[in-house]
């Protein structure tokens, strides 16, 4: 823009600013008064649409230059937009002359845009389609993806203008749009935006403005027809798509004639689910709280397929090997019409020729890496992955075989999607529909670092709206009233005076050792170090003796254990039937000889458990009324509704991990109350670490819709100065 100003018909030029200026004319000179508090009050009017005078450059007369102050193309050319559309007829209804020179090219014309999915072709279970949005200019349709992409990068995801000017050629390719734009309603634009950087993201356009898409996809088109955008093409996505929006319009499925057992309502509605997803060639995540009954529903499910006929192979299930018995208990108690095959111990080679004549494979995740060779070549209906976070790590062994498979359908049974961080959720999902979520780096990028380091509450809600579709939780507290109550409750014990002085001890030679492996490899490369001197802290609250220490064996007292023999023998006295849970077997070894001296007879289950089901059998039917039990081996798939009290001799870091172990008891078949009891030593590591459990607790609640709160969800240096903060600091 250039401004000059105009007295009693002569063109004053508005530099310099001075208080008056000599002109020439035919009839000499005429020297001008100006009034340089409106001359300022202009340039300001010019400033509130935008433009911002440049600096004077030399002294010779001549007008203020002003130019468009946004701090990016897009706003800069916004300015010019609102100037034309609105600004222009203000100005000179107000007095202002307004010229505009041939030089003038920039051309700012309104449009409006819609959505249309193409087939790329069909493919069992794996159907992609091109995705277009179009802008309509006057009956010319021109790509819009290629437009909004500096909308993208620019991350504008708060407040947008009302109207949002974009160059029509933002690579600067064609000449005859190269000074030409279009403005788009901010309001409308603003939902389109958010569903394109955060549902599709990680997926590139080509070059004729495309995104291929497949039919995990279907929820985000969901999300665009929900906020007013009609698509036209592709009916069976789009009908899939509106399904996927709202769960009730899934068909009910009649339970399998030969299930055993009546299915509660919720369990029907699980049936429904994977049925629907079998029906769509989608795959899922079946998230139920522990105790109830995921198992079920999945041989409910292979049920219901072998009845219709669609049952053509068999369906794999990979379990934990301490699942392998309650799998094959639960198939013949429940499922008695699949023909089950367990692929477990020395002589199961034999056992694979016969596979084709079965209904149901039941493997463990230990025994991929040596079975790879012969499960590579199979085909199964089904692959059924139960507590699926054991593939957490994408990089483990078993995780990469899994994604080998051959299967149609894929399923993840686990009441714990996610234990300690967004990555474990990614894996599972990777393995169900590669590429849904992006790769890692991406979504890292996307989503795991902004929610988990920068606590995008915004971006979670949005994450657990994507992968809602295909993830179906239900917590017991809502669709299990009938179970009884369960009550918590926290025993504290404070150290002796020599187990004491060991604490303290341990924790400043750790302590030091922590911090001269920060200070040479930074915090997240000590990882290892910080875990080996939190773990000797926790050992030292559990049982001196677990060190393994000269300094350590001195010490003849352990107030956690002389708590625990309090509470046992009082609680048997009672009536009560006990699980007693540690994750150290050596702690198990170490209370077994005080049982025994006491004359508390007991179960034991732990990895190098070897007659699993014998000692399980001894608790359930009475024979033993105390179970001693490792985390890591009896954790999960256990169902021993006969105890009505849970013992956790020390705290674990993850919540969920904890949660595992009360719901052997607390599940579906329960019908006394029970209790939790949780044993912790005062003002140590341990106590401090139940304050951790609740950050973990709440990063967990949020993907699953539930948080209510935002709290800080990093391991940082202020947590281990907590963590190794001396006996009696709070």
């Amino acid at each position: 823009l250039r401004l000059d100003f105009g007295y009693g018909g002569h063109r004053v030029p508005g530099l310099p600013a001075t208080p008056t200026t000599i002109l020439n004319s035919p009839t000499g000179p005429v020297r001008i008064r100006r009034d340089l508090e409106v001359e300022q009050g202009a340039i300001a009017t010019l400033a509130g649409m935008g433009f911002a005078p440049l600096p004077a450059s030399g002294t010779a007369p001549g007008p203020y230059r002003l130019v468009p102050a946004g701090t990016n193309a897009i706003e800069r050319a916004g300015c010019w937009s609102t100037l034309l559309r609105e600004g222009l007829a203000t100005l000179e209804a107000a007095g202002w002359r307004v010229e505009r020179e041939t030089a003038f090219r920039l051309q700012f014309e309104s449009a409006d845009w819609d959505l249309e999915l193409e087939d790329e072709g069909e493919g069992r279970g794996n159907d992609w389609f091109g995705l277009r949005f179009d802008l309509d200019l006057g009956g010319r349709r021109i790509p819009l993806l290629p437009i909004v992409a500096p909308l993208l990068e620019l991350g504008i995801d708060s407040e947008l203008p009302e109207v949002i000017t974009l160059p029509l050629d933002p690579d600067g390719t064609d000449p005859d749009a190269a000074h030409r734009y279009v403005d788009l309603p901010g309001a409308r634009l603003k939902p389109f935006i958010e569903t394109l950087r955060d549902l599709f993201g990680h997926l590139e356009p080509t070059r004729d403005g495309q995104i291929r898409v497949s039919r995990f996809d279907a929820a985000a088109l969901a999300e665009l027809e929900a906020k007013g955008y009609a698509i036209r093409g592709a009916e069976r996505l789009r009908e899939l798509a509106r399904r996927l929006k709202d769960f009730s319009g899934i068909e009910p499925v009649e339970p399998p004639a030969g299930l055993t057992v009546e299915l509660r309502p919720y369990q029907r509605l699980g049936l429904d689910w994977l049925q629907f997803l079998r029906a769509w060639d989608l795959a899922g995540i079946l998230a139920d709280d522990m105790g109830l009954g995921k198992t079920i529903q999945a041989l409910a499910h292979l049920l219901v397929e072998k009845e219709q006929g669609r049952l053509d192979r068999p369906a794999l299930v990979v379990a934990p090997t301490s699942l392998m018995g309650n799998w094959r208990r639960e198939a013949a108690r429940f499922a008695p019409a699949l023909r089950t095959l367990v692929l477990h111990g020395a002589d199961r080679h034999d056992l694979y020729e016969t596979i084709a004549s079965h209904d149901l494979i039941l493997t463990t995740y230990p025994l991929l890496p040596r079975d790879q060779e012969r499960l590579k070549d199979l085909s199964f209906h089904s692959l059924i992955l139960d507590e699926a976070q054991t593939v957490k790590n994408p990089k483990s062994q078993a995780a990469a075989i899994v994604r080998t498979l051959k299967a149609d359908h894929r399923l993840c049974l686990t009441g714990t999607p996610m234990e300690n961080h967004l990555g474990e959720l990614w894996a599972q999902f990777d393995f169900l529909m590669p590429g849904f979520l992006g790769d890692h780096a991406q979504f890292k990028r996307y989503w795991r670092t902004p929610i988990e380091q920068h606590r995008d509450r915004d971006r979670q809600d949005r994450l657990a709206h994507r992968v809602a579709p295909f993830m179906l939780r239900r917590r017991k507290q809502d669709v299990a009233a009938e179970l009884p109550p369960k009550t918590e409750i926290v025993k504290s014990v404070t150290l002796g005076e020599s187990q004491a002085a060991l604490y303290e001890g341990i924790r400043l030679s750790m302590e030091q050792r922590v911090r001269d492996a920060i200070a040479a490899q930074g915090l997240a490369r000590s990882h290892i170090t910080i875990l080996d001197a939190l773990l000797k802290l926790r050992q030292t609250c559990c049982d001196p003796r677990l060190l393994k220490l000269p300094v350590a064996a001195r010490v003849k007292e352990s107030a956690k254990l002389e708590l625990l023999m309090d509470l046992v023998p009082e609680q048997l006295d009672e009536g009560r039937r006990i699980l007693l849970f540690s994750q150290f077997t050596s702690m198990l070894a170490l209370i077994e000889p005080e049982m025994a001296a006491r004359g508390i007879p007991y179960a034991k289950l732990t990895g190098q458990t070897r007659e699993r089901d014998e000692q399980i059998d001894a608790f359930r039917s009475g024979a033993v009324n105390l179970f001693l039990i490792s985390l890591k081996a009896g954790g999960v798939g256990l169902n021993l509704t006969e105890a009505d009290t849970v013992i956790l001799y020390d705290p674990w870091w993850n919540p969920a991990v904890e949660a595992q172990a009360a719901d052997r008891a607390h599940r579906i078949g329960q019908d006394k109350p029970v209790f939790v009891y949780k044993l912790v030593t005062e003002q140590t590591v341990e106590e401090r670490m139940l304050a951790m459990q609740e950050r973990k607790r709440a990063l967990a609640a949020g993907m699953y819709r539930e948080s209510e709160g935002e709290r800080d969800l990093r391991l940082s240096a202020e947590d281990l100065q907590d963590l190794f903060a001396p006996l009696g600091e709070a």
